[in-house]
């Protein structure tokens, strides 16, 4: 039988499981998805104080995803109780991630949030995903040129992972695949050699479009080189519009990031 089904809460929602629980663990990744995933829903139980007395905040440093079921099984991490100041942060860094623009995020930098520790590196993994002031692209995007400039040539070689090149975490994997889809499907691509897309579930499913994608060769394109060399703007030849939080990046709007300076530059 099914875990859900044998503890009677398959059909339940998250607040009626928490009711019929004496304490919920909360088991947290360091990463910054993860730490969204913690600002959220501290968040979102903060109005229900009942349930909040029941929570335990389990910090791990690494991702638990990346431990063998028997690691996990041995792992004897400190469990606290959630605390006011906790909630407090929570609430003031959700609502600042969700704002129209970044400027309530960045002014975080301000604030004191050591409730939660592992948010401050959030704070600016999250700024330094934005177009850079130099070449229009986030981190990962970046990240993912210059390893295919230092000879990483296939699509999977790119993303994200344990013990992999690129150390960047902000993005799951979904969201890697697509932001590679987008520097080889526009107008004037900065990779070329991708073979198949897009990155969705129905490639996924047809093993010889994925095997295609898989063992597709990439390259930079002379748009590519010269992002990588910093002489040159992503989106001065292609169309942006994506989402940072509440923010909607487009060609008009594109909020930047300095990062030797670390500030937030306005359109």
């Amino acid at each position: 039988m099914p875990p859900l089904e044998r503890f009677g809460i398959k059909d339940l929602g998250f607040l009626e499981v928490c009711a019929r629980c004496e304490t919920v663990e909360l088991w947290i990744d360091p990463d910054p998805n993860g730490q969204l995933q913690l600002i959220w829903l501290l968040d979102y139980l903060r109005s229900h104080a009942s349930l909040v007395s029941k929570l335990t905040l389990i910090q791990a440093d690494t991702r638990i995803g990346d431990q063998a079921p028997t690691e996990l099984a041995e792992w004897r991490l400190p469990a606290a109780s959630i605390r006011s100041d906790q909630l407090k942060t929570a609430s003031a860094a959700w609502d600042a991630y969700r704002a129209p623009t970044p400027q309530a995020w960045f002014d975080l930098s301000g604030r004191d949030l050591s409730a939660l520790p592992r948010l401050r590196n959030t704070f600016f993994a999250l700024l330094e995903e934005l177009p850079t002031r130099t070449s229009g692209l986030g981190a990962t995007e970046m990240r993912m040129l210059e390893l295919i400039s230092a000879g990483h040539a296939h699509p999977y070689d790119l993303f994200p992972g344990h013990r992999k090149p690129n150390e960047r975490q902000a993005f799951g994997y979904w969201e890697v695949g697509a932001l590679l889809d987008g520097l080889a499907n526009c107008p004037v691509p900065a990779v070329s050699g991708l073979d198949e897309g897009p990155f969705n579930l129905e490639m996924h499913d047809d093993v010889d479009r994925h095997e295609r994608y898989r063992r597709s060769r990439l390259s930079l394109t002379e748009l590519g080189k010269a992002i990588v060399a910093q002489a040159d703007d992503f989106s001065r030849h292609n169309p942006i519009h994506r989402w940072w939080g509440g923010t909607e990046l487009t060609n008009d709007r594109l909020w930047r990031w300095d990062r030797l300076n670390r500030a937030l530059v306005a359109p």
